[in-house]
């Protein structure tokens, strides 16, 4: 949801700082509906804050992950990630002269990208490790940052950074004003969305799992830099997700939300000696393919508590 005559940066500082006025703090979620999730993950965050509940948790095991594609921002009519890698196949064209006769390369240049991408993950692989390597990892932030800044979403002509949903970003604020630590666990590229996703969500380069380009630590033109080199190390959708978030994160998330089959895992982990605190779906305004519509938004909270016994929360 676009707020006029505010930046999308702005927006987020704003919400983030308005906790503090009596008007804002007796509704921290204002975009989002009345009713059901609303009040189970309000009820939820009173509970694992307050001191002396039963479900008190310290801020330090205060945990909450985020998928992104889908959940934060839109992810139609293709993966944003996908955007980015056919831009720079044309802009890296004229230094491979054997793309015209090289498929999906062939194909993308002719403008077909549905035959480019017929194949699958078998010719999506391909394009992205030639259009992620072969530089530096600062001149690959560069070029995400320089990218970032003007690529528009092919159906609604608004930037990419602006196809963010405000009842997330409202829910990120309000984790972060009580406590918690935010991560965004995504199938994507780590390095692909460090360079925005502090501007856009809050949220570090440091609290971002996901998949990763390999790289090699080497000496050129007088300094050390680390290379970008062909391959990538996958977080995949589903049992990838919990394995990313031990190894990167180190801690169990005790709230977890995400879109899409691909985030079960994370979910079933994260509510392991616990149960769902909340309904799965809601109606909130979130950007569709034709911009701010009102839409059932499939986000979903779980809560885990390790040593109390089973038991639903919320309505």
């Amino acid at each position: 949801m676009k707020m006029p005559g505010i930046s999308l940066a702005a927006a987020v500082a704003l919400i983030a700082t308005l906790w503090t006025v009596p008007s804002f703090a007796r509704d921290p979620l204002p975009s989002w509906n009345d009713t059901g999730p609303k009040k189970a993950i309000e009820a939820f965050v009173d509970r694992v804050t307050k001191q002396g509940s039963p479900d008190f948790v310290p801020e330090a095991e205060r945990i909450a992950t985020f998928d992104n594609d889908g959940t934060l921002w839109a992810e139609q009519p293709m993966y944003f990630q996908l955007l980015f890698a056919l831009d720079r196949v044309k802009a890296l064209a004229p230094r491979h002269p054997e793309w015209k006769t090289k498929e999906p390369f062939a194909s993308l240049l002719r403008g077909d990208v549905k035959g480019a991408l017929a194949g699958g993950e078998t010719a999506i692989v391909p394009i992205v490790i030639a259009t992620h390597s072969g530089m530096t990892t600062e001149e690959f932030e560069q070029i995400v940052r320089d990218w970032i800044a003007t690529a528009k979403h092919p159906v609604t002509g608004r930037p990419l950074t602006e196809m963010v949903y405000q009842p997330m970003l409202e829910l990120i604020a309000y984790l972060r004003a009580n406590g918690f630590k935010t991560f965004i666990v995504s199938g994507g590229g780590i390095e692909f969305m460090r360079p925005w996703t502090e501007k856009v969500y809050g949220i570090p380069p440091e609290q971002i799992v996901g998949s990763s380009g390999k790289t090699q630590f080497e000496f050129r033109d007088g300094k050390h830099v680390l290379m970008r080199l062909p391959g990538i190390d996958l977080i995949n959708d589903g049992p990838g997700k919990p394995v990313g978030i031990n190894e990167h994160i180190g801690r169990r998330p005790i709230a977890a939300f995400g879109n899409s089959d691909g985030d079960l895992q994370m979910l079933q982990w994260t509510t392991e000696g616990a149960v769902r605190a909340s309904p799965s779906s809601c109606i909130t305004p979130m950007p569709s393919g034709n911009g701010p519509t009102t839409a059932s938004l499939r986000s979903v909270i779980w809560t885990r508590r390790s040593t109390r016994p089973r038991r639903r929360v919320g309505p």
